[in-house]
């Protein structure tokens, strides 16, 4: 399960890497605007994780559940609490969210599972 993560990862860092070497200034600045909206504000960074998880869900992009998924982790946000964020997005996305929804907790899992 933990290769789950650690593909996940590799992939990401591998095509981010291919993104930004063709140096093109919008893909830069898109990059640039998403790293700095995610640093602590008016809203703490966990606050916006947690924004971000449930929009990512709600927008059903599983790529971007997964990245916040693991923010949340490394910002020591609990199970519980990522469990009642993606229950609001649940609600404010409907039925269509639920695969999403499951493949969100199978990442969740992998995570603590190599977090150990």
């Amino acid at each position: 399960m933990a290769d789950l993560v650690e593909d996940f990862n590799a992939y990401r860092a591998k095509m981010n890497d291919k993104l930004l070497s063709d140096n093109n200034k919008i893909v830069k600045r898109i990059f640039n605007l998403d790293t700095n909206a995610f640093q602590e504000g008016a809203l703490p960074k966990r606050t916006k994780e947690l924004l971000g998880l449930g929009n990512s869900l709600v927008l059903r992009c599983d790529d971007c559940v997964r990245y916040h998924l693991e923010s949340c982790l490394d910002l020591g946000i609990s199970k519980e609490e990522i469990v009642e964020a993606l229950s609001i997005s649940l609600l404010i996305g409907g039925t269509i969210v639920i695969p999403h929804l499951r493949k969100a907790y199978e990442y969740w899992e992998a995570l603590e599972v190599k977090k150990g």
